[in-house]
């Protein structure tokens, strides 16, 4: 693959993935990360997500059993590359194992065999470095060709990942953005009801919510939560009488 196939490889996977559905959506995002991955980087088989946070490694949206099984494995056993490239990545972020029946099954001595009999004898893992902190995410992909990763394939996939990472990174920030939304609105109808029901204007109707939130030692939001929902269950009961 030379330069200008590189760049219209990661343009569609770029057209793709922000093409798919709603980028609010972040595991669907990630789903999307892995898929395109798979199609753009040169002889990988198959691939998946492993995030770790809090100590806790989890693998998600594999792209068949196996794989989640390979995965799950490596997070049992604690070793194999997605556990090298999340804990210990070089500064590339990438770690790549070329023949987990040779050389490289002594890296690895527990996982690679696992692996090999399970058909996959090469994996490539990126860490996604999008996040300072104690979560890390990385993209792993296998491949059941000793060798199938080439210089090519690195680049691309390292190339993938930043790309990945800043996709997820607006994924994310889509979320969190929608549940501080979410939350005004919450709020803002809490206030309406207080406003109708005790014939407070909206900075009295706030006062009331924030010393509610102190003296019950729940969130304004939560407050705000029960409130409406109080008040939609009163509603229901007086309709139903």
């Amino acid at each position: 693959m030379d330069t200008e196939e590189l760049v219209v490889a990661l343009r569609r996977a770029a057209r793709d993935l922000t093409g798919r559905g709603s980028i609010r959506d972040r595991e669907q995002t990630l789903d999307d990360i892995v898929g395109a991955a798979v199609e753009t980087v040169p002889a990988a088989d198959g691939g998946g997500i492993t995030v770790t946070e809090h100590g806790e490694v989890v693998s998600r949206h594999t792209t068949d059993p196996t794989i989640t099984k390979l995965a799950e494995l490596q997070a049992d056993l604690g070793e194999g590359p997605c556990i090298s490239a999340l804990h210990e990545p070089p500064e590339s972020g990438t770690i790549v194992a070329d023949d987990l029946g040779g050389a490289d099954g002594r890296r690895w001595p527990r996982f690679a065999p696992l692996a090999v009999e399970a058909g996959y004898h090469a994996m490539l893992s990126v860490q996604l470095a999008y996040q300072p902190g104690p979560r890390s995410v990385a993209l792993n992909l296998y491949a059941t060709r000793a060798g199938a990763f080439d210089r090519d394939a690195r680049t691309t996939a390292a190339l993938f990942a930043v790309e990945a990472a800043v996709l997820l990174v607006g994924a994310e920030e889509a979320v969190h953005l929608r549940r501080a939304v979410d939350s005004r609105d919450t709020i803002g109808q809490a206030k309406g009801i207080l406003m109708e029901r005790f014939g407070v204007d909206d900075e009295g109707a706030f006062r009331m919510l924030v010393r509610s939130s102190q003296e019950t030692n729940l969130k304004l939001v939560e407050v705000a939560r029960w409130l409406h929902v109080e008040a939609c269950r009163r509603s229901s009961a007086e309709h139903g009488s």
